[in-house]
This record gives structure tokens, sequence and C-alpha cells, in this order.
């Protein structure tokens, strides 16, 4: 029997994301070669083309960071298990996330066996998050008005133990940054906290080109222990929503807890008003689901590990050397230009593999523009330059001077049009609904299918409406919008008054 040939085109990832989204952004991870499980469960090891992308996010954050008067600091890995039951809420929020190390040493059992020996006098947790350490070391530093504001940030790993992981979504082990600060009164750390949600809001949409929403959590989605949590959540491309990051404001909660108290101006004694706020790896995880395809990688200019690669098209061993040569010269030149205040990365490919083999490995690897250079190229100093945001086989000819000159200005293109694509695709599944059996078919997938999206509803700010909908449909609200206008209306679920529409969505 003849078979009917498929009219599905080809693609490099498989599954697709309409097919299985959860599987393609594993196998995406694996083209790209950025990262794969460790042996310890639930870790990761980040591979160099996906840590240079964390390099990159570190290197710009921490420049806006240090504009704005924080400074870097560093703080023990373990925090002693007296130091978290001081914050109620805080040690409630994160019990069932925390590692505990309980001996200090390692003796052999007899049988060949190492068995923990040496308990400990007080269970030490590896660090969750640094509120209560560095609150204590707050406590010691400020004694004064004088002494205040202090501004630290800290860059490290933490360590949450999670049942269900997902690499750079939600892994046992993550990296991040985690800011903490003190102030004198309580208008300076809300515009504190105000201030580090505009730098991360500005940082992922014109560098990431992550279209977010940014708001304020309900009570029940706020960090434990906080009056206050911004976030800013983001819409991956199977609809769901993905936090990227948080800002919060702790009002005089862990100052209370851990002493922070500093004599004002008229000699009274007062508790410090503070923030944290952080951002983690995680924002790889939303920077592959937003942007990349069935082909792959996608990396928007600004923060990819590498804006252009050079492929050298060798047909002969005499011709070889040359065309090694006129890559790395038009490289060294590419990489004199500046790109939004940092010189432009540039590879040369020079593995002995087939062009088209280097190209496709490039094209899954998300780099935004690839050269193919041979010994036609170097004759007329003229190309054919690929665009990772076009189809593989689009392709722009450019001579060498154009290139020169117009290369921050294409990768500007790619990166506008990265963002432009990533906020249609936002806007086009992000609805209003007044009704609740609109509600329920919104969020109720009819087979397999990518369903739902970002749903504005009216509510009454109960959080038994918030349980119910996350034990029926998953579904949370993901943050009360900032910027949206004030809209009085009747809540959907009960009918009674509500002010303004809340962000619903089904979330990682």
């Amino acid at each position: 029997m003849n078979q009917l040939k498929s009219n599905k085109p080809k693609t490099a990832i498989t599954p697709t994301r309409s097919e299985n989204y959860s599987e393609w952004y594993q196998k995406v991870l694996d083209a790209a070669d950025l990262a794969e499980h460790a042996p310890v469960r639930g870790c990761m090891v980040i591979k160099p083309w996906g840590y240079a992308l964390w390099e990159n996010i570190q290197a710009l954050l921490d420049a806006k960071f240090k504009e704005t008067g924080h400074q870097n600091a560093y703080f023990p890995l373990f925090i002693p298990l007296s130091y978290l039951e001081k914050e109620a809420q805080h040690v409630e929020g994160f019990a069932k996330e925390c590692a505990v190390v309980t001996h200090h040493r390692l003796e052999k059992d007899g049988k060949g066996k190492l068995i923990p020996a040496g308990e400990l006098e007080e269970p030490l947790i590896v660090r969750p998050t640094s509120e209560m350490m560095i609150g204590h070391m707050f406590s010691k530093w400020i004694q004064s008005h004088r002494d205040l504001p202090v501004l630290i940030n800290q860059w490290c790993n933490v360590v949450r133990w999670e049942m269900r992981t997902r690499l750079f979504l939600r892994t046992t082990e993550f990296l991040w940054q985690e800011g903490h600060t003190a102030h004198a009164t309580r208008e300076e750390a809300l515009a504190e906290a105000q201030q580090m949600l505009g730098i991360y809001v500005d940082f992922v949409r014109n560098v990431l080109a992550i279209p977010v929403i940014p708001g304020e959590k309900s009570a029940q989605e706020r960090f434990p222990g906080a009056e206050i949590t911004y976030t800013f959540e983001a819409m991956m491309q199977d609809r769901k929503a993905l936090q990227a990051g948080t800002s919060h404001f702790l009002g005089q909660n862990f100052s209370r807890s851990c002493g922070i108290q500093f004599q004002n101006v008229e000699g009274k004694l007062e508790y410090a008003w503070t923030t944290s706020w952080g951002s983690t790896t995680r924002l790889i995880g939303a920077l592959i689901m937003t942007h990349s395809d069935d082909d792959g990688l996608v990396l928007p200019p600004r923060i990819a590990s590498a804006q252009l690669v050079l492929i050298p098209i060798v047909h002969d061993e005499a011709s070889r050397s040359s065309v090694f040569d006129y890559c790395e010269r038009l490289a060294r030149e590419l990489r004199a230009i500046s790109y939004h205040g940092r010189p432009l990365t540039i590879l040369v490919d020079k593995r002995e593999l087939r062009g088209g083999e280097k190209s496709w490995s490039w094209i899954k690897k998300g780099v935004p523009l690839r050269l193919e250079i041979g010994p036609r190229e170097m004759e007329e100093h003229r190309f054919q330059l690929a665009r990772r945001d076009k189809d593989h086989k689009a392709k722009l000819p450019i001579s060498r001077e154009e290139l020169v000159t117009k290369l921050p200005l294409i990768l500007d293109e790619i990166q506008q049009h990265l963002l432009d694509k990533a906020t249609q695709f936002q806007r086009q599944h992000t609805v209003k609904i007044n009704t609740l059996a609109d509600f329920y078919d919104f969020f109720t997938p009819k087979g397999d299918e990518i369903h739902g999206g970002f749903a504005l509803c009216h509510w009454n700010e109960d959080p038994a409406i918030e349980t119910k909908m996350k034990e029926e449909l998953n579904v949370t609200i993901r943050c009360i919008p900032q910027g949206l206008e004030h809209e009085p209306g009747k809540c959907l679920f009960t009918g009674q008054t509500s002010l303004q529409r809340v962000l619903f969505a089904k979330s990682y």
C-alpha cells in the first residue's frame, strides 16, 4: 500500500509546541545545549551556552542595581533554625521546602558505608531565602538614622526542596539575586520596592523582549511575612503565566523579628522599614518559552550568548587557511563594535562539519544572525545574512561594508520584532470575562490542546474564591494589575461590588 506523504512541515524539534508543549520545552533545552539534569534529584547543570545567558543577565541587572546605590555583599549559605522561627509567617511559608543539615561529619560504619556523625547542637537550614540572616546582620549594623538607608544585594544560590521540578523553571537549587534594604520611613521603603519592580519590568521588556504585566499580589499569594508583594507576570506560548520576579515591601515585620532598630532624629528608638526583591535563573526559562519555535531556541540580541556566528565554508584544503583567516579578521572588526554599551560577541565556527550541519546547530542554539563565508564571499566581500527570527531559508544580501555599519541596526530590528511578536501574542490571549460560565469555559480544555490565557475579571477579594478556583481549575490570581483603569463592577463569583479587575491564569 502506498503511504501518503504528510503535508506537515519538517521541524528540528519534535514534538512541536502544539503537540506536546512540555516535551517540546525539554527538547529545546537539549538541542540548544543549555542545561541538563544533575545526578542530584531536582538539580541542574547549567552548560556554557546557558550560563552565558545568566552572566549577561547578571552583568546588566547588576549595573542597574549599582546605578541606584545598591552594593553587593555575601551572606552564609546556612541559617540557624532558630533564626527562621523568629518570624512565624515566614517559617510557615517555607517550612515544607527547607533542606536541613543535622550532622557535621561522616564516619565508616564497619561495613564500608559512610554514615552521618557529629550531630549539630542546632539544625542548620540551607538558605531558601536570606531575610532572617540578613536581618540579623542589619540589627548589628544599624544603630542610628545616620546608618540608613542600607541597600544590599547578593548574587548566590538557594535551595527549596521541590517535589516536581523542571529545568530553569523550578529546581531544588537555583541561582538568583536577592536585594535587601532597610529604611527610616515607610514611604522610603515603599518607594524602594516600587523602584526595583520598575527596574525589573524595564529589563525584562527591553533586554529580554518579554512583555509583562506588573501588579500587586493578592493577600493569599504574597511572600510569607510581607505586607505587599509586587510581581510582573509574563505569558508563555502555552498561554500560562510565569512569575518572572518579585519585589516585597516587608513593613516592620522582619525588623521586629530581627531587632533592627535605630535612633531617630528626635532620639527615640524605632524599628526600620525593610524590603526584599529578587529574580532568578527562571528568567532563562521565560526567555526560552516566550521566543523559541519548533526549530529550537530563539534569543533576543541584547541578551544572546552571541549575536553573530561566522561559518567558514571550506571546499578544499587549499582554501582552508585563507577562509579561516578572513573570518577571524572580520570577527575582530565586528567585535570592536559597541552594541548597547557592550562589545558584540562574534563566534567563528571552525568545527570539522558540513556547512549545513553547522548552520542548523546554530539555528537550534538561537544565535540571532548567521553568516556563511567561502572563497566566493571572500572575493566579492558580499554575504547572505540569515536572521533567526525569520524563516531559515530567507537570506539578506549584504556587503562587508554594510555589515560593519548596519549590524547594530539589524540586531535592534530583531530585538523589536521579537518584542512585538510576543506582545501581540499576549494581547491576543488576554480577555475580559464577565460571566462564571465563560470563566469555566475559558480555562477548561476540550482535549489536549493549548487553551486559556490571561483573564481579567472582577473579584470581591475573598480568599476562599482563590482556593476554590485553584482546586477546581488550577487557576490563580496572578496579580492586581498596575496601570489598569479602575472599572467598578460585580464580582464574577458572588455578584458583590468590585472596584477593579484582577488577572487570573494558570501558571508555572
